[in-house]
């Protein structure tokens, strides 16, 4: 897939899969009991057995609900993009196995993806999670494609809140009663004409399995739906797992109710020991009827749980732990009966509690980044101005029909020269002190003709940098962490190499890519951070002999100036300085020529001119990282592509890295 077309596919497959999953989890929030149900189903399945007191099918519903839909806002927002990718990747690969397992077995009726939102057939979940998986797999694939919408540093807010309100709204529907009710027994519900249908067409909203029957056996269901007065149902399927605390007030309202002349019935699946029982402990007066338990546990979310039923109509619905309080003030019977839809305004009250945060601080994110891009630019010097066509009409003009774009072959003067040394893991802190200081001594006596930048193990940039004359050397780091700051034992960030005194970092060096696994998305945070901080990147890029031998070698560097780089401002890219190195050339008994090198050179400075001009490219420094040493230096600077060189070994030696920046005066 282009790249084009892969920058119009990505944003829209996140966006499904983020849809997706932020729907799944949100629906099966609204009611965690419910889908708790549906999992205690698939336990049964596989005869797990669990306590009573873990309530194990609850527990996991609450967390397969707030992982779903953290996980679709992060999908939606591009969070932790790699991260996400992966996760989404599993979760999908899981979903996809348990559908075919339905299909196949017919295990459960109903696989509950959506609760009781949306019912899929086994064959219609198996053919969407095919589409999911496939999108997940894409998204693996290129999951840096997608800019996110939070800035690194302000993405742990949009984590904490995600997680803090989608665990407290499943809290809620737990302890009262689901703000949204997707089933047939929803507040407003007709009981009479669902279960008693006065036409012959059956329709998807009828009841078929509605029934309650007396202690004798005898069918009390019309009795109960054709009562013209109210009545009280209380509702539970266990008697002796019904909410203590919610006994005594129940007993108070079965009273009251009387009082005032109307019915009370208790709808159960317990066995009549068990009734007796609670008739013993709680001075219940009132009828018991038998339904069956999972009609009950549908009914109401709750056990106990309590409903107006007037004319065969559900008036409200009550948690036993939010049941009205008819003893503190005196309630008219039409008072408790709820005005239909009024669940719907609390939920939007519920929902712009989170909206209206999240939304400010992606504005206010956004606008600190921006804010702080324009500061720095303002602090940055203005790249030097390349001559036009008419001032310089000697140079020559190569037209790239195919881009559409002019670069101008400038005098190769107007680009910085630098020669930057990388010791690696050399020197103990002794050694590298006393280097830095014979090279501090000998530049300072005889001034180079280029830019000269020593980069040191960590432990030696606090030391060596109080020593460095900063108009004659500069300091780099050879590598920092792609995290800002945290829980990360053995990694330095770029804020503190920046605090040492350094003004460089190497990154994507082809020994940390090779045996660390850094990839491209992982060396884009860490460039991103590195140029926060303040300082300039020397950025590694370069082929393996197998690529080389291959021809693939433009491939290999483009993908990695595009994987790591491309995301950056042409302001920003101002601080990348790029070393080519010829990683097949280096310890395998091949040599790299002059020739070769300025052909890399050539083609890294027209693919950086393709994406972000001939100007920005024509002022990138690109060193070659090579072998180069004294003997080589003067033919390599001699190419006009080649604007100095990241040296290795021979910058551990004073006299030898002085051979190499001395090329550039002869």
């Amino acid at each position: 897939m282009s790249d084009k077309l892969l920058k119009i596919v990505m944003p829209i497959v996140r966006l499904v899969l983020g849809c997706t999953f932020i729907l799944s989890g949100f629906v099966k929030a609204v009611d965690p009991k419910g889908f708790g149900y549906k999992i205690e189903e698939y336990l049964h399945v596989i005869n797990a057995d669990f306590p009573d007191w873990l309530n194990l099918p609850l527990v996991l519903a609450v967390a397969i609900c707030c992982t779903e839909f953290v996980l679709g806002i992060y999908l939606l927002l591009g969070l932790r993009r790699k991260f996400t990718a992966v996760a989404t990747l599993i979760a999908c690969t899981v979903f996809a196995i348990i559908s075919v397992l339905l299909v196949v077995f017919h295990p459960v009726h109903d696989c509950g993806c959506f609760g009781d939102f949306i019912t899929f057939s086994d064959v219609q979940t198996l053919l969407k999670n095919i589409v999911l998986l496939g999108l997940a797999i894409l998204l693996a694939r290129n999951p840096q494609v997608a800019k996110p919408l939070v800035p690194q540093g302000w993405q742990w807010i949009v984590s904490l809140c995600s997680c803090v309100f989608i665990f407290l709204f499943c809290v809620r529907a737990v302890y009262y009663l689901p703000l949204i009710d997707f089933r047939q027994y929803k507040i407003g519900a007709n009981l009479r004409e669902m279960v008693f249908p006065t036409h012959d067409d059956i329709k998807p909203e009828e009841i078929s399995d509605f029934m309650v029957l007396d202690t004798l056996g005898e069918d009390q269901t019309a009795q109960l739906l054709f009562e013209k007065k109210a009545a009280m149902l209380i509702i539970s399927p266990q008697l002796s797992k019904a909410s203590v605390g919610a006994t005594e007030r129940l007993t108070a309202i079965g009273d009251w109710w009387r009082d005032k002349g109307y019915d009370i019935y208790c709808l159960t699946a317990s066995p009549l020991e068990e009734i007796r029982t609670w008739c013993y402990y709680n001075d219940a007066e009132y009828k018991f009827l038998f339904a069956d338990h999972t009609l009950l546990k549908t009914m109401v979310r709750s056990n106990p749980g309590l409903i107006l039923l007037r004319d065969g109509v559900i008036r409200n619905k009550w948690s036993g732990n939010n049941l009205p309080d008819v003893e503190s003030a005196p309630i008219d019977e039409r008072e408790l009966e709820a005005t239909v839809g009024g669940s719907g305004n609390i939920l939007l009250k519920i929902l712009m509690w989170y909206l209206l945060p999240m939304l400010l601080v992606i504005l206010i994110s956004n606008g600190w980044k921006m804010l702080r891009k324009k500061r720095k630019s303002l602090k940055m010097p203005r790249p030097q101005e390349t001559p036009s066509a008419q001032s310089a009409p000697d140079s020559p003009i190569i037209q790239d029909n195919n881009l559409k774009t002019i670069i101008l072959k400038t005098n190769k003067t107007m680009r910085k020269k630098i020669v930057a040394g990388n010791w690696k893991m050399n020197m103990t802190l002794q050694e590298g002190v006393a280097l830095a200081k014979e090279l501090n001594e000998i530049l300072a006596a005889d001034k180079p003709n280029c830019g000269v930048v020593i980069c040191t193990p960590f432990i030696h940039l606090a030391s060596i940098a109080p020593m460095l004359d900063t108009n004659v050397i500069k300091l780099g780091a050879e590598n920092c962490a792609d995290k800002e700051k945290g829980a990360y034992t053995g990694e330095v960030s770029a804020a503190m190499v920046k605090s040492t005194g350094a003004e460089y970092v190497i990154l994507g060096h082809s020994e940390r890519r090779a045996y660390y696994g850094e990839t491209p998305e992982i060396l884009k945070e860490k460039v991103n951070l590195a140029l926060a901080n303040g300082l300039k990147v020397i950025f590694c890029i370069g082929e393996v002999l197998e690529e080389r031998e291959a021809g693939k070698q433009n491939e290999v560097v483009a993908a990695q100036l595009k994987g790591s780089l491309y995301d950056l401002t042409a302001e920003q890219f101002s601080n990348i300085v790029l070393a080519y190195e010829p990683v097949w050339a280096i310890g395998t008994g091949k040599t790299a020529t002059a020739d070769q090198a300025e052909e890399m050179h050539a083609f890294i400075r027209q693919e950086i001119a393709k994406q972000f001009g001939a100007e920005v490219a024509e002022n990138t420094t690109i060193q070659y990282g090579g072998s180069c040493k004294p003997g080589n230096a003067k033919e390599l600077f001699a190419k006009p592509d080649v604007d100095g060189g990241l040296i290795g070994g021979a910058s551990l030696k004073a006299a030898d890295f002085k051979g190499i920046i001395d090329a550039w005066k002869e």
